[in-house]
Parts: structure tokens; sequence; C-alpha cells
């Protein structure tokens, strides 16, 4: 009888406890702390990657230096290293999901230079671009160097190309210097072999070459040329490999090794002369067999445009693409392409037209502007070149013999067309012959005029020295050209420091 009396007891006390407790929190819900607002943070909008997984075709590398691709992501977007100490940082998010925030950039690298030295990938395959080791990894014997240590690529000024996008402060990847690349080669979860592919970037027309190659996408894991259909890569540029385009360019192009492809013949369609904007959505899709699309679109407003789909080119059926994602460079390292770079993924599967528009409007809808970084076009000049090793001026006299300092008056064979980069470098085409100037060899062999167009071994930084007179350092070994033997023998780039044979004297002739 006690225990039933005092059951009867404690029902009242338990539901007037429970009365006073949800009528407590109902006042705390209603009445916020003094000195707090009472907010609910707003889910992120579905990024890129989102759109893509939602069209069955799941992105496998992601990356941006301005924003997030997922909704969801919230880590960091790259990193950075600043030269004054070698410090690194990594640059993430303003929030989950949202823009970057480049404050902490501006301020860790103010009074010194900052280098990107990775780019993160976004996706859980963690496929992140480091550096290009070109021919420095294992197994790349088959690579053209880059500038770097050992024939390692060098890292893009992180703070050379400003944008905003949504209003907020960001920094794009600058390609401006030869050598400039990033790369991957051992990346998990990707396209390989035939499987179809599906690739975007946003990038620019700001800065742009006519040289190989400002590529992103699948190429080689060894960083050489593995032959057609090895790689699977936009190409953007006015490069016309196979000849025959109409226009100026830039265009939006396959690169597929051996042979940038605006359509399965090569050039461009002449309804598309070029292919421009400040900022541009670049899109390459290939299933592997039958088809490879191209798209372009403007990265701040409208949808897409068709360039071209259809049949692979002759040899590139099926594709043989490997494990290996880059940005910058050619699949076997070619270091002259130049470009911009903002985002970008590769997805797998084949991705609708209809996902393609959606990721289109996503990308007009994260507000990009203010691209207004500008580059000085090449400039030519004719000049000669005069040895202080012996006083003489340096002659081509044919595309058989090597270039020697042996004459002492001016003419044709003296002549050389200059053409000054926006990047420090030039190229030399000798008027003997109308060929242009090779350190032949990769630098181990002498100078000389048979080329047909210039590269990597035609392509030399011009050194200013305290005197006046000028210094040439040939791109693939990095040595400087001296006039060896006083003069007495051709000319060869196997110096390591300027003296009076690596010295000469820069006229206009």
């Amino acid at each position: 009888m006690l225990a039933t009396s005092l059951s009867l007891l404690r029902s009242p006390l338990r539901r007037r406890t429970r009365l006073l407790l949800a009528f407590l929190l109902a006042v705390a819900i209603a009445v916020p702390v003094l000195g707090t607002t009472a907010t609910r943070a707003a889910a992120a909008a579905p990024g890129p990657c989102d759109i893509y997984a939602s069209g069955g075709t799941p992105c496998a590398a992601a990356y941006s230096t301005t924003r997030a691709m997922f909704a969801s992501y919230n880590g960091p977007l790259y990193q950075i290293q600043r030269d004054s100490d070698h410090g690194a940082r990594n640059i993430g998010l303003a929030s989950a999901g949202g823009p970057v925030d480049a404050a902490p950039q501006d301020s860790f690298c103010a009074g010194t230079t900052c280098t990107i030295t990775e780019l993160y990938d976004q996706t859980p395959n963690a496929n992140n671009l480091p550096i290009s080791p070109g021919s420095s990894c294992p197994g790349c014997s088959g690579s053209l160097s880059g500038p770097g240590p050992n024939g390692s690529d060098i890292g893009a000024d992180a703070m050379a190309l400003p944008v905003t996008i949504g209003g907020r402060h960001a920094y794009g990847v600058l390609f401006n210097n030869i050598g400039t690349g990033y790369r991957n080669n051992a990346a998990k979860n990707v396209p390989t072999g035939s499987q179809p592919e599906g690739i975007y970037m946003l990038t620019s027309s700001n800065l742009v070459s006519s040289s190989c190659c400002f590529d992103f996408g699948s190429a080689e894991t060894d960083d050489s040329d593995d032959g057609n259909a090895t790689m699977n890569a936009i190409y953007y540029g006015s490069a016309c490999w196979t000849g025959g385009c109409t226009g100026p360019g830039p265009w939006v192009g396959g690169d597929l090794e051996n042979g940038m492809y605006f359509s399965a013949a090569g050039p461009n369609p002449p309804t598309i002369p070029s292919e421009t904007g400040s900022f541009v959505s670049a899109w390459e899709k290939n299933n592997g067999t039958t088809n490879f699309t191209l798209k372009y679109g403007n990265g701040q407003s409208g949808g897409l445009t068709q360039s071209y789909s259809g049949a692979l080119p002759n040899g590139y059926n099926p594709m043989k693409v490997q494990p290996s994602i880059e940005l910058g460079t050619g699949g076997d390292n070619s270091p002259m392409g130049t470009g911009e770079f903002f985002e970008g993924a590769v997805t797998r599967g084949f991705p609708s037209d209809a996902t393609e528009n959606a990721v289109q409007a996503n990308i007009t809808a994260a507000g990009y502007a203010d691209n207004t970084t500008t580059f000085p076009p090449p400039t030519t000049s004719v000049i000669s070149l005069k040895a202080h090793a012996n006083g003489k001026y340096v002659d081509a006299p044919n595309s058989t013999t090597s270039l020697i300092a042996d004459a002492t008056s001016v003419g044709t064979n003296e002549t050389f067309t200059m053409v000054a980069n926006n990047n420090g470098t030039v190229n030399l085409k000798a008027h003997s012959d109308n060929q242009w100037v090779t350190a032949e060899n990769k630098g181990d062999s002498p100078l000389i005029a048979n080329r047909g167009g210039p590269g990597p071994w035609e392509t030399f930084y011009l050194l200013h020295n305290p005197d006046g007179s000028v210094s040439l350092r040939a791109y693939n070994n990095q040595h400087l050209v001296t006039a060896e033997s006083a003069g007495a023998s051709p000319l060869i780039a196997n110096r390591t420091a300027v003296g009076p044979w690596e010295e000469f004297d820069l006229t206009p002739a």
C-alpha cells in the first residue's frame, strides 16, 4: 500500500517537472541571451562537382585557387611558399563551400615574393598537383627538362594574377614563365585507357601562346611522349599543329599527344576564328573510342558553344590514357605554353550536355570579375652579336655549319631576327637560311641554325650584364653560351658563369 501511494505522488510531480522544463526550453529559444544573435548557417550552394555527381559523372580530380568545388568542402585550396624564409602556408576558404579567403596570403607574402607550390585536389582521391618533376622523376628520361632543380619545373608567382570572385579578392594561377607546371604522376581513380572522361577549366585569353602546350587534364606518367592517344587534355592556345586553321585563335582543343586537335582533321571550324575573353570556360570530353567533343563559353555570362563533336582523329581510337594529371605543360613536359587557370575538374564518365550546361551556369553565377592583368606581346628586332672574346661577329653561314664568332663585318650571315618574349626569353632566326638557332642535343652540341620553329632547344634567356653587354643562357640545360677558345671554336652552351667569352654586344643590324 505504501509503494502504491508513493507512485501516485510521483506521477503528478514528474508531469509538472516535464512541463516546467518544456516551458523553460521554449523561453530559451524565444529569448536570445543578451549580446548574441540567434542565426542559422545557410547551406552552401552546390558546386561544380556536386552538379557533375548528380549527372552521374563524378569528379575524379578538382582544383581551384578561388573557391570550393563541392558545397561541403572546407579544406585548403593551395599551398604557397615565400622566398624570404621558405615558410609555407595553406590558403583556404572564407566558409565551407564558399570562396577563398585570400587575406592571409596578402599578409604572409607582404614584402617578399611567394610561389604556389601545390594545388589541392578537393575530391576524396587526394590527387594533389605539386610542381612537376619534369625530367627529374624516376623513369622520365624521355621528358623535356624544366628550368628548376635537376630538370623539374617551377611554380607560379602566387601574387601575379589578382581577380575577384563574388566581390571577394582572389588570385588565379599565372603561367607566364617558361617551364611553369604542376603534375601528379600517380593519380587515383581517374579514367585510364579508353574509359570515358570529361574535363573543364576556367582560363583566359589575356595570356596565350602559339607554342606547346598550355594543357589541363590526363597525361603520361613518365612525363614523356608515349605515342598517339596516350593523353587526353584540354589545350587552349593558338598553336595550329596540323596547319589549315582559320583566324588568329586562341581555340579550345584536345591535346591527345602528338597533336592539338580542334577537330578530327585538326583545324578549327572556319566559322569560329577565335574563342576569347577575360574568363573563358574550356570543355573537352572523350568517350575513348568514337567521339570527342569541344566547347567554350564566357566565364561571366551566357551558355556554351560547341565547336566540334565527332570522330576521334585517325590513329587515336581507342584512347590509351594513363593515370597522370597535369596543368600548364605538354604531356612530355613541353614547357613553352602560357596561360591562366582559376578552376577545373576531371570527371569519370562522359558528361551530358545538360550537366555541362548546369556547370557553366554555376561558373557564371560565381561572379568572376576584374581580370585586368595584361602582358606585352612579343617584339621583334634585327640584330647582330659581337663577341667580347675576340671582337668578331657571330656568323651563321648555313644550316649545316655551327655558329662561330669569326666575321669582321656584318652581312646576311651575321644578321638575326630576335623575338623577345614577355618572359625574359628570346628566339633567334638566322637570315642566312631563315632557320631558328638551336642549342642542339639539349645544349651538348654547338649552336646551329637548322630548325623550322622555336621550341625549348631554340629558347634562350637574355641576360643584361653591368657593362651593357648581354649573355645568352640556353633554356634546355640552363648553361651560358660561350665563344669557346676565345672565339676560335663554335658557340656552345656549356658555361655556368659569365666571363668575357660569354659576353656579346647586341647591336642593331
